[in-house]
């Protein structure tokens, strides 16, 4: 797995964690960690399209891309 991906998967995993001390009810642990794990996928891959670097004309289409994929899986941030 890559690093970045093990990276997220911990940070997901720590929020999952910190979810169950805090709530014993709702979805289960493991239910709350892959969603988070997907959220900061999707978060992350718009910020990459965000940081791509783009000709002053692009900027509107980079912008129009980033917020499309973050609205498509239903990721604010």
């Amino acid at each position: 797995m890559n690093q970045r991906i093990q990276q997220l998967a911990e940070q997901a995993r720590v929020l999952s964690d910190q979810f169950q001390e805090q709530w014993k009810a709702g979805p289960s642990t493991e239910e709350f960690f892959q969603e988070k794990f997907a959220q900061l996928i999707v978060a992350e891959c718009a910020q990459v399209i965000f940081e791509t670097p783009v000709e002053y004309t692009e900027t509107d289409a980079m912008h129009r891309i980033r917020d499309r994929v973050k609205q498509h899986f239903g990721v604010e941030e």
